[in-house]
C-alpha cells in the first residue's frame, strides 16, 4: 500500500481538496510549493511519503522551499528556524509559531492535499497551550523579558504546566523582536512586540514591565525588586541578558552620546541623527548595522574601529598576523580572499555615505554647552559629530546576583550545565547571560549572544523545570543585514586558523568555511542560500566535515 493511502479514510467534508501533482513528480528529499484554494502549501516527499505544511517560515515569512530539507525537518534558508514536516511544529528557532499541517492522500498515482475550511487562510499556528489554574500555588518566576523568558513561558504552558508564571522585565514593552532595533531604529512598537497583551492574559502569563531585580535570596526563594517588593518563587529562570558597554573616555557623558539597549533608544538615535553628523564607535554587528541604517539618513556617518577591518574577530582573519605566517600558495589564497571579502564590506558602506577610521580608537569626546561637537581619535584625527553611538560590546546583567550563591564566571556570565541548570537547585538560566557547554565544540564552555540560541535555551530550561530531561544541543545560527544584503553565519568559529572560500567574493556572492584542526567549525555566506542553513542542519544531526571536503570543487557533501 502506498504510505499515503491510509490517509484516505474518512474524508473531511469540511475541507477543500485539490489535485496538486502526480505521485512521480517528486523524488525523496524534494520539495515543491503547490496551491490549494489559492493557498500556498509546501509539499514534501521523504521516504516515499508525502507531507504538506505551510510554505512560509513563521519568523519572517521566508520561502521554505528554498531551505534545507534533512530527514523530516526543513530549515529556513534565511535565519535557520526548523519545522517538522510531519506535524508543522517548530523545532528550532528563531520564531515562535508552528505551521499548519495538511492532509495528503495519494490515489491512483495522483497526490491530493486537503485543507480544512476553517483554517484555509491560516499561515501559522500557536501550539496548543493550557492556562493557569487559580488553586495551584506553585510559581515559576522569569527574571528578564527577552526571547529566553518568552519561549520558556510558552513551553511551560505547551507542556501542561498550570501553575503561576510571572515575568519581570526592565523594558517598557513586553517581549519584543530586539534584533530589529539595530536594523530599523525607527520601527513602530506594534511591529516588534512578539505577543499581544491578550495573548498573555489568555494563557495566564503575568508580565510586569519596568521592573528590575536587585537581589536574589536562593535559600529563601525570593527576589527583591528595585521598588522594594518581594517576589517569591518555587523555580527561577535568570534571563536578564546583557547591556551595551558604555564608552569610558572623557566626554562620554555629554548629551548626544548614545547606547542602543532599549526600544526607546532606537527611536532616539533615529531622531537625533536625521540630517546630522553621526559617529559610530565599534565595528561589531550592532555598530555596522546602525551605520548601515543611518547611511541615507544622517548628513555623514563615520565608523571608528580598533581592528584593521570590520568583523575581523568574528568573520575574518587578522590579515597582518597571517601574512607573517604565510607558508604556501593555499594560505596566500586564503589571505587574498579574506582581504577581498573585508574590502567589499568596506566598499558596500563607503558607496553609501559611510567613512571608516580603522586601527584607531576614541580618546576624547569634546562638546560645547554640554552637547557633542567632535571626536578625538588616537591617531590625532578629529571627527565632527552631533551624535556618537557606541557599539563596543556588552556586559552580562548579573550584578543583582552578586550576593547570591549562583555561580558567576570571570566574565560575569551565569554558569549552567547542558540542562540550563545553575549550581543552585530550582534556579535555571538562559540567554545571553549564560556560559554553557556547546555540543558542536565538544562541550567547550561558551557565551553565545544569538537570538536563536536564547530561544532554544528558554525551551530547554522549561522542559527541565518540568522534569522532562532535555539537553541544550542547538547549533548557533546568526544573521546580519547591511544595506539590504544578509550575511548568514552558523557554528562557532572562535580559534579558527583558516578560511576557505567558495564563490566570488568580489561579486558579493560567496560561502566561507572556517577551519580549526582540519575541521569545519563555522560557515558564513552572502547570496549563497541555503548553504549555511544546510550546514547548520547537518551539524545538528551530528555530522562533522573536514578541510579536505571544503577544498573540493564538488560540494555534493553539502547536498547543494
Amino acid at each position: 500500500m502506498n504510505p499515503n493511502e491510509e490517509q484516505d479514510q474518512g474524508e473531511d467534508s469540511e475541507a477543500v481538496t485539490e489535485l496538486v501533482c502526480q505521485e512521480a513528480d517528486l523524488r525523496d528529499g524534494q520539495m515543491k510549493v503547490v496551491s490549494v484554494a489559492d493557498q500556498n502549501v509546501l509539499l514534501v516527499r521523504t521516504e516515499g511519503r508525502y507531507n504538506a505544511i505551510g510554505s512560509q517560515c513563521s519568523h519572517y515569512n521566508a520561502p521554505l522551499v528554498k531551505g534545507a530539507l534533512v530527514g523530516y525537518r526543513v530549515r529556513c534558508p534565511f535565519h535557520g528556524a526548523c519545522f517538522n514536516i510531519k506535524t508543522g511544529d517548530i523545532e528550532e528557532y528563531p520564531g515562535l509559531d508552528s505551521l499548519p499541517c495538511h492532509k495528503v492522500t495519494v490515489r491512483d498515482g495522483k497526490v491530493y492535499v486537503a485543507i480544512r475550511k476553517k483554517t484555509l487562510k491560516q499561515t501559522r499556528r500557536v501550539k496548543e497551550m493550557c492556562s493557569v489554574l487559580p488553586n495551584i500555588t506553585h510559581t515559576i518566576l522569569l527574571v528578564g523579558g527577552g526571547p529566553a523568558a518568552l519561549v520558556c513561558a510558552e513551553t511551560l504552558r505547551q507542556n501542561c504546566y498550570q501553575g503561576r508564571i510571572v515575568m519581570v522585565t526592565k523594558d517598557s514593552l513586553p517581549p519584543y523582536d530586539k534584533p530589529k532595533l539595530s536594523k530599523a531604529l525607527n520601527e513602530d512598537s506594534g511591529n516588534i512586540v512578539l505577543r499581544s497583551s491578550e495573548f498573555f492574559q489568555q494563557y495566564g502569563i503575568e508580565v510586569r514591565t519596568e521592573q528590575e531585580a536587585v537581589n536574589v535570596n536562593t535559600r529563601g526563594k525570593a527576589v527583591t525588586m528595585k521598588d522594594g517588593s518581594l517576589l517569591r518563587y518555587d523555580q527561577l529562570l535568570i534571563s536578564t541578558g546583557c547591556r551595551a558597554r558604555p564608552l569610558s573616555c572623557p566626554g562620554s557623558d555629554l548629551k548626544g552620546v548614545k547606547l542602543l539597549q532599549r526600544y526607546e533608544d532606537g527611536k532616539d538615535i533615529h531622531a537625533s541623527c536625521l540630517g546630522r553628523k553621526a559617529v559610530v564607535v565599534g565595528t561589531s554587528f550592532i555598530g555596522m548595522e546602525v551605520a548601515s541604517y543611518l547611511a541615507n539618513k544622517a548628513s555623514s556617518v563615520a565608523i571608528v574601529g580598533t581592528t584593521k577591518y570590520p568583523y575581523e574577530r568574528s568573520l575574518g582573519s587578522q590579515i597582518g598576523h597571517m601574512t607573517m605566517q604565510v607558508r604556501n600558495d593555499c594560505e596566500r589564497t586564503v589571505i587574498a580572499m579574506t582581504f577581498v571579502l573585508q574590502h567589499h564590506l568596506f566598499q558596500m558602506l563607503e558607496e553609501h555615505n559611510v567613512k571608516f577610521y580603522m586601527n584607531d580608537s576614541v580618546t576624547e569626546i569634546r562638546g560645547e554647552n554640554g552637547l557633542v561637537k567632535e571626536v578625538m581619535l588616537k591617531s590625532g584625527t578629529i571627527l565632527e559629530a552631533d551624535v556618537v553611538i557606541a557599539g563596543i560590546g556588552v556586559i552580562p546583567n548579573s550584578d543583582f546576583l552578586a550576593d547570591s550563591e549562583v555561580e558567576i564566571d570571570s566574565r560575569k556570565a551565569v554558569v549552567v550545565d547542558k540542562f540550563m541548570r545553575t549550581n543552585i537547585a530550582d534556579v535555571f538560566s538562559a540567554g545571553d547571560i549564560t556560559s554553557f557547554p556547546l555540543t558542536i565544540r565538544g562541550d567547550q564552555r561558551v557565551s553565545v549572544g544569538h537570538w536563536q540560541m536564547s530561544q532554544a535555551q528558554g525551551r530547554v530550561a522549561a522542559l527541565n523545570m518540568l522534569n522532562i530531561p532535555t539537553k541544550m544541543e542547538s547549533v548557533p545560527f546568526f544573521w546580519t543585514v547591511l544595506l539590504g544584503k544578509s550575511i548568514r553565519y552558523t557554528g562557532y568559529g572562535e580559534g579558527y586558523t583558516e578560511i576557505i572560500f567558495k564563490g566570488k567574493v568580489e561579486e558579493r556572492k560567496f560561502l566561507a568555511f572556517y577551519i580549526k584542526d582540519d575541521a569545519v567549525v563555522a560557515a558564513a555566506s552572502l547570496m549563497f542560500d541555503p548553504a549555511v542553513a544546510r550546514l547548520a542542519e547537518l551539524m545538528a544531526t551530528g555530522q562533522r566535515f573536514t578541510k579536505v571536503q571544503t577544498q573540493a570543487e564538488d560540494l555534493s557533501w553539502l547536498q547543494m
